[in-house]
């Protein structure tokens, strides 16, 4: 089997090095081609044909965020970011104008280096599209995602639904899809647990806001689950509900395998509210959310999951499917009108579980 043509973008030849030692260490990945600046990486991309990019935000001539742009509007190509935290914002703008996903910077560490390998080879398997340009617009205003929450010494239940999304490799990109076609005034808070790299989640908080007609938030712990609220669990920790109508952040066992768990949330969602809860997988790598998704189907609650032709990755969608537990497979497209649909003109449920 030929190995992956990978091409490097990145000012920092120390950055580089670091990345050609892990990526070239076991022999399946080939590096074709080194750019030190965004206008390099989309000369290297159109005359290279590389099978993937690796790209970093911050450099000089073109930065990372032009050079992805342009280099969509060219000939799609897979793009990797590898950035800093501090570009954790403008990282997540990268996926809106075509970047598959996002990780920190790695260093020799080896899981640092698996998770880059593991990263590399399913991405440049991905099929992309070149893009069309869109027109210019004006920067939407975004909206602090670092505002206190208000605490109450009682919090009774606000909502009917809940709705529940589980998510790794293309969830930021289903994510904005989705929760920009919802309305301001949805009635249901929605909980989401999205595999991500440390550091990153603020990031991605404020890029979705600024698309979003709801507010999204970064959770914290003991603040009130309210309707038209959307709450993205942190990577460090593990979101829970709670009967109180409150979340919880639990810390990560050591061993686990995903950042965040997305089981983890998606159980305990089915636990507090059984047949309130709605349950959403999309697409992703693994079988995370597989279990949180039956426990929502069991407990008499509605469960989708995203097609395989929507997907980046027809993964762990996939694996809930074949689990029988979900109950409907439908399209990105599709979704959004049907958790409105699901959601709207229904009185407050009497059952509630003993506290």
């Amino acid at each position: 089997m030929s190995a992956i043509r990978v091409v490097m973008a990145d000012d920092s030849q120390l950055a580089r090095d670091v990345l050609r030692d892990i990526l070239t260490r076991d022999g399946d990945i080939e590096i074709v081609g080194e750019a030190s600046n965004g206008r390099e990486a989309v000369e290297l991309a159109r005359r290279l044909s590389p099978q993937l990019i690796t790209m970093d935000l911050n450099m000089p001539v073109m930065d990372g965020l032009s050079a992805i742009e342009e280099i969509m509007h060219t000939k799609g190509v897979p793009i990797l970011v590898v950035s800093d935290r501090s570009d954790a914002e403008t990282a997540y703008r990268a996926l809106d104008v075509g970047a598959l996903e996002v990780m920190q910077k790695p260093t020799i560490d080896d899981e640092d280096a698996q998770r880059l390998l593991e990263r590399v080879r399913l991405l440049s398997g991905v099929a992309v599209i070149t893009r069309l340009r869109r027109r210019s617009t004006s920067a939407m205003p975004v909206a602090s995602v670092n505002a206190p929450p208000v605490y109450h010494h009682t919090m009774p239940k606000a909502f009917q639904r809940i709705i529940a999304i589980a998510c790794s490799t293309g969830g930021p990109q289903a994510l904005a899809h989705l929760l920009s076609k919802l309305p301001a005034n949805f009635p249901a808070p929605v909980v989401i647990a999205q595999h991500i790299s440390h550091g990153f989640i603020e990031g991605m908080a404020h890029w979705l806001t600024s698309l979003c007609s709801m507010p999204v938030r970064v959770a914290q712990h003991g603040e009130p689950l309210k309707p038209s609220c959307i709450y993205l669990s942190p990577s460090e920790s593990n979101l829970h509900v709670t009967p109180y109508h409150r979340l919880q952040l639990q810390q990560s066992p050591d061993n686990s395998l995903y950042h965040p768990s997305c089981d983890a949330l998606l159980t305990s969602v089915a636990d507090v509210y059984g047949p309130e809860a709605i349950g959403v997988i999309l697409t992703g790598m693994g079988r995370d959310g597989v279990n949180g998704m039956r426990a929502i189907h069991l407990s008499g609650g509605n469960t989708f999951a995203q097609n395989e032709a929507s997907s980046v990755i027809y993964g762990m969608n996939q694996e809930a499917v074949s689990a029988g537990v979900i109950q409907h497979v439908i399209s990105l497209d599709e979704l959004p009108e049907r958790l409105i649909r699901e959601t709207s003109g229904q009185q407050l449920s009497s059952w509630t579980k003993p506290l």
